[in-house]
């Protein structure tokens, strides 16, 4: 009672205040208290147990029903063919379930619901409309630059025009999506950063009520550039999610008991992995894949004529269109060029640290 009392009294005061009803620390640490990793653990380790053929289409069925999953597009589309949860969960795709857009170099990485979308302009950036997160906390210490700037914006940027702006765009995976991820464009990840942090869900109401949910929980950060500048690729782990694979990193290993208080994660525990110097990811190309619903997080430079066509809650599919450039008729890329405009920051790069 008396916990339902300080509750409603947290969410008046809030009205009040005309503020959006966010968690206050104690009810954050609550949520926190729960065995959420545990319940992640047990989950992925049912999910890979053995399924028997006659069970599957009965259990797989009533899973399509209820998160209206289209096994049309899968690839076996027979349910009988997934020996277990994880597999059915993981399911790839036909391979004309998802053509990707040939004539915009920025592209949907994954099948979801579009979170939050716009210009990134302070250390402090919404991960829905009212709530938000910080960037370093989010990224991690910018030691990757020797760039100096007072704002962490600025650090991360390598393009030195005005003009040029810091983007995010952040989009949920339900559990009945598509649930691998591939490359939204052209680029070269340089950096891997891996949080542990916690499992909390991030479904868009719990990202609606606990403010910095994304540095919270655990993460795969991929820092890196593309044509345009700056670019982070970012999964996030959730509930029930028993791990993150990213394919081209086979030392990333998620979902891993921790020993720390929710919210007591630092900066700097984290761990990092140098990607290697000729890897570059093709726009649509595989990525990785998450063991049930999660996000996709976004944050990238480009110049200030980019505009996201979107809108919040959208639907939005791999290979789909997610913004264009003011002004500028966009063709099919040629990838060499693509490749010599990133390495023209290498450059760049090269002469800011001499």
């Amino acid at each position: 009672m008396v916990v339902a009392a300080k509750w409603h009294l947290h969410n008046r005061e809030l009205d009040k205040k005309g503020l959006p009803r966010t968690a206050a620390k104690w009810q954050a640490k609550m949520y926190c208290s729960l065995p959420l990793r545990l319940m992640s653990r047990c989950w992925g380790w049912m999910a890979d147990r053995r399924v028997p053929k006659p069970v599957r289409p009965m259990l797989y069925g009533l899973y399509s029903n209820t998160f209206g999953v289209k096994m049309e597009e899968a690839a076996p589309d027979n349910f009988k063919e997934y020996r277990s949860l994880g597999e059915f969960f993981t399911r790839p795709l036909k391979e004309d379930a998802r053509p990707i857009d040939p004539k915009t170099s920025f592209v949907s990485p994954c099948d979801g619901r579009i979170l939050h979308f716009g210009a990134a302009n302070s250390n402090l950036i919404e991960q829905v409309k009212g709530v938000s997160y910080s960037l370093e906390a989010f990224l991690g210490p910018p030691n990757w630059t020797t760039k100096d700037a007072p704002e962490m914006v600025e650090k991360v940027k390598k393009n030195a025009s005005p003009d040029s702006v810091l983007y995010q765009c952040v989009i949920y995976l339900a559990p009945g999506d598509y649930h691998r991820f591939h490359s939204p464009t052209l680029w070269k990840p340089e950096l891997r950063r891996h949080f542990s942090g916690e499992l909390l869900s991030v479904s868009p109401k719990i990202a609606g009520w606990i403010p910095g949910l994304f540095c919270l929980n655990e993460r795969a950060v991929y820092i890196g550039k593309w044509k345009h500048g700056f670019f982070s690729y970012t999964a996030v782990g959730a509930t029930n999610v028993g791990s993150v694979e990213i394919f081209m990193d086979e030392k990333l290993k998620t979902n891993k008991w921790v020993g720390l208080a929710c919210g007591s994660h630092k900066h700097k525990e984290y761990d990092e992995l140098e990607m290697p110097a000729d890897k570059y990811l093709e726009k649509g190309e595989l990525v990785g894949q998450f063991r049930m619903g999660s996000t996709i997080v976004l944050i990238f430079e480009a110049p200030k004529e980019f505009k996201f066509n979107l809108f919040p809650g959208q639907r939005v599919k791999v290979g789909e269109r997610l913004g264009t450039f003011e002004g500028t008729e966009e063709a099919v890329e040629n990838p060499e060029e693509v490749k010599r405009a990133i390495q023209s920051l290498d450059a760049v790069d090269a002469a800011v640290t001499v």
